[in-house]
């Protein structure tokens, strides 16, 4: 016990060690975190305030957007105030605590666009039992089974994380706390470990992408059939959460699927998926989707919405 309490605290060392660059970093981060807020804002207020929340795709929307926001809170904060400081610690509770959040959150994400992924397959490939299936209590299901399939894989990796022993050195070649990191600082054998690590992150979403992109292609193949407009609505749709599952999941598999080594490219790969998929989402979502772009007009330029904010 005492060998594993040597280290109580870790140094990151983040992104850059040049200064120019991490003021660069900071600005350019500060802007997505900032275009992060403001996008997913739009989008929950903009769906909790319309008939739009009654509708599956866009209570998974709407879903996906808190989690964004949640997921790169987790990260994004704590790599900007660092890139501001030249020596960049995190203690051994907060970092535990920040490997948990973000694979809580991160989880949950996940299931949620598989949860997107079912719910464009009922509509378009059994568009007559569509309602039935994509009930309220459904819906709720799903988003239910989406929080605690994330949190049985953030306890999976967080129980594996606090038992390992830490005797220094204690800089973790990453910008936030990590379990393949934190794997290579500790002092014993973590083969059997980094085994249920790929099984748990890499393997499980090598899977789940595997799953979606067949039912996306299923999906395709179904739409064949339909007259030319309905099929540009269904091609539309689909192509948006096409693009966001291989955004989100390519950076993932890359870094999760191998043997517990970490690489320079690992610090890019991640950036995509807390910060850069969280910021591109609203776009991708709402840039060819009318009832969403209409939703949004009347929502933000309704004079009682704003009314009832001020009078708040």
């Amino acid at each position: 016990m005492e060998d594993r309490n040597n280290v109580t605290e870790f140094i990151l060392l983040g992104l850059s060690t040049d200064k120019k660059v991490r003021s660069l970093c900071f600005l350019f981060f500060l802007f997505c975190y900032l275009a992060i807020w403001l996008g997913n804002l739009i989008i929950v207020v903009s769906i909790s305030w319309s008939q739009l929340i009654t509708q599956p795709m866009y209570f998974f929307l709407n879903c996906l957007a808190l989690s964004d926001l949640f997921y790169t809170s987790t990260v994004t904060p704590k790599l900007m105030t660092d890139l501001l400081l030249e020596k960049k610690v995190i203690s051994y509770k907060n970092c535990m605590t920040q490997l948990f959040t973000t694979h809580f959150f991160g989880g949950i994400e996940v299931f949620i666009l598989t949860g997107m992924a079912y719910d464009r397959y009922v509509a378009i490939c059994k568009p007559l039992h569509y309602a039935i299936i994509m009930n309220r209590q459904r819906r709720h299901s799903i988003f239910t089974a989406s929080g605690a399939r994330g949190l049985l894989h953030s306890l999976g990796l967080f129980f594996l994380a606090i038992v390992l022993p830490f005797c220094g050195p204690n800089e973790i070649d990453h910008y936030f706390c990590d379990i393949y990191p934190l794997l290579k600082l500790a002092c014993t054998d973590t083969h059997r470990i980094g085994l249920f690590v790929i099984a748990n992150s890499g393997l499980m979403g090598l899977v789940i992408f595997v799953v979606l992109m067949a039912s996306y292609i299923l999906i395709l193949y179904n739409v064949r059939t339909y007259s030319a407009e309905s099929r540009h609505k269904a091609l539309s749709t689909c192509s948006s959460h096409i693009t966001v599952v291989i955004l989100f999941f390519i950076p993932v598999i890359f870094v999760y699927i191998r043997p517990a080594t970490t690489l320079p490219e690992d610090k890019v790969f991640t950036l995509f998926y807390t910060i850069i998929v969280p910021m591109l989402n609203p776009l991708i979502y709402t840039l060819r989707n009318m009832e969403m772009k209409n939703s949004i007009r009347r929502v933000w330029c309704n004079k009682r919405f704003w009314e009832g904010r001020l009078m708040i």
